[in-house]
């Protein structure tokens, strides 16, 4: 399974870290050991359907947990039996 997740809290962060809510839910992804890339407007993870969909669920609550009023999480799932990972994906604009 291959997620990207965008969180869009409000506020986007404090006055010590201007997205500080934001890097919540990204460390939360960098503690599984799951398999993520960071990108401008979103993170992208890969991994077992079993561990992905709770993840996203953690990142989310991340957000709302390190102190932001309230959150948008935008998510994309692809999910293939044999499909292609994010290397495959991406391989071509590298």
């Amino acid at each position: 399974m291959i997620a990207e997740i965008q969180v869009v809290p409000h506020p986007p962060g404090d006055d010590t870290s201007a997205y500080r809510h934001v890097e919540a839910a990204i460390a939360v992804l960098a503690a599984s050991g799951v398999r993520y890339e960071v990108g401008a407007l979103g993170t992208t993870l890969e991994g077992d359907p079993d561990v992905v969909w709770p993840l996203l669920r953690r990142a989310h609550d991340a957000v709302l947990a390190s102190g932001a009023r309230s959150v948008v999480t935008v998510l994309k799932v692809f999910s293939a039996a044999d499909g292609p990972g994010m290397d495959d994906l991406v391989r071509g604009h590298r």
